[in-house]
């Protein structure tokens, strides 16, 4: 529904007029505007939407530039490939913000990109077509607080998200937030202490797995991942040889310690290499440990879209509460935090998969699943394979083409591509929750967000 031509061209118009109409002559007639988009064929989409209805009505007082990493494939033009420096006329990448910034150019369509640390004074309005969370939703919309001469307020148009929401992100950080407890660089000393008492693994294989990862590029061989492999697998039998308790225990230590190690090793200068080496082994060691055993999700009912209409909702000011401020803590020592049964939303695949395979993925992470969903349901022959055969008989043409669609927008994810392709378990699990998902939505005779992998 989102890449629908249709929706697309009426969000254009709504865009474009209203930035004609109410933005452009802010900031003293230099104001720009910033386009979110939901992923990378929606901002090639929308580039193409931009440029066909500003030339159809023949404005000469805007253009549009858009910004994605990699190359797009729209499965709607089979055997086309678009790229950001295609779409912008030869602009390179790293002449695009100078160009922005110029009078030539005043709306810029971002697909994951310059959504943080981008700093344009001239920004007034930013048009949200894309879903925003907690510290996303500060970062993003963050970009509108550069201040210029001339700047006096700015402008939201947001399409999908509640004002609610946005209030609850923001809060947190109005006037003053409060530090709570602090990281501890001491903490990763006594958390290497006590990983290493649980004698998982041993020093030699940390070394070996180092000598190997970190050697230099020209020197590397084609049995270097076997030998890294080699290097976990006995931690991974002395692993399945705790009890579920020691095993639990092991896997919080290991998992406050990434976190914490990530951390820190941005802003402090470490000087004891082995932290560093235990922190590349342990990384390696997560994705290689066996999953928690699973809960079973049962989900009743279906969702079925039946319309659609752009309609708008609401117009105002989200204004923030003083003395509310929250509560700002520092990564520290998590414990092991084994996971409670609650409710999930549907189509929450990270949710199944982090329990299972105990891993970290964030809800914002499920975003990528949505866009690969929507790929492959348009996809004519995925259609056509559907369409005609039972769902087993699919799954020979759908597991061939749903690696191509991971490979294709591995730049968009590389932790959920990385599990996707290196854990065998991992992809069987991923293939079969999206097999039925996307067979269920092309033939339109069945729930097609049951997470359930059975």
């Amino acid at each position: 529904m989102s890449l629908h031509p249709v929706n697309i061209a009426q969000k254009t118009e709504v865009m474009v007029e209203h930035f004609r109409a109410f933005s452009q002559h802010k900031i003293g007639g230099k104001a720009k505007a910033m386009v979110v988009t939901s992923s990378r064929l929606h901002a090639v989409r929308y580039k193409q939407a931009f440029d066909t209805y500003i030339q159809k009505h023949g404005y000469s007082d805007i253009k549009a530039l858009v910004a994605f990493s990699g190359e797009v494939e729209d499965p709607d033009v089979p055997g086309m490939k678009y790229t950001e420096v295609e779409m912008n006329g030869g602009i390179k990448e790293r002449e695009l913000p100078e160009r922005f910034g110029s009078e030539e150019y005043r709306l810029l369509l971002v697909a994951e990109k310059y959504q943080t640390g981008f700093d344009q004074p001239l920004l007034h309005t930013m048009y949200v077509d894309k879903r925003l969370d907690g510290v996303q939703a500060v970062q993003t919309l963050s970009r509108l607080n550069r201040t210029a001469p001339g700047k006096e307020d700015t402008f939201v148009l947001d399409f999908v998200n509640e004002a609610e929401d946005i209030h609850a992100a923001f809060q947190p950080y109005y006037e003053q937030p409060l530090l709570g407890e602090r990281a501890d660089p001491h903490q990763l000393y006594d958390l290497q202490g006590k990983l290493d008492a649980m004698q998982v693994y041993f020093t030699a294989e940390v070394e070996e797995l180092c000598r190997t990862y970190f050697k230099p590029t020209e020197r590397q061989s084609a049995g270097d991942l076997a030998k890294i492999y080699s290097c976990l697998a006995p931690a991974v039998g002395r692993f399945k040889a705790l009890d579920e308790e020691k095993q639990e225990e092991f896997r919080g230590l290991l998992t406050s310690f990434r976190n914490l190690y990530s951390f820190l090793s941005q802003v402090i200068p470490f000087q004891d290499t082995d932290l560093e080496k235990l922190y590349t082994y342990l990384r390696h060691l997560a994705k290689e440990l066996p999953r928690r055993r699973s809960a079973v999700y049962d989900f009743d009912g279906d969702v079925q879209l039946k319309f659609y209409r752009l309609q708008k909702i609401s117009e105002g000011t989200i204004a923030l509460n003083a003395g509310e401020g929250g509560v700002l803590k520092g990564p520290t020592e998590v414990g092991t935090g084994k996971s409670k049964d609650e409710e999930v939303e549907l189509s929450r695949l990270i949710d199944v998969l982090n329990e299972r395979f105990g891993t970290n993925f964030k809800p914002a992470d499920e975003l990528f699943f949505e866009q690969i969903r929507e790929e492959a349901a348009a996809r004519e022959d995925l259609q056509e394979a559907a369409k005609v055969n039972s769902v087993d008989d699919f799954r020979f043409v759908f597991d061939k083409a749903l690696e191509g669609i991971f490979i294709d927008r591995m730049d968009q994810n590389d932790d959920l591509f990385g599990r996707f392709m290196e854990d065998p378990d991992f992809k069987k699990v991923v293939s079969k929750m999206l097999l039925k998902q996307v067979y269920a939505r092309i033939r339109g005779d069945g729930p097609t967000d049951d997470p359930s992998p059975a």
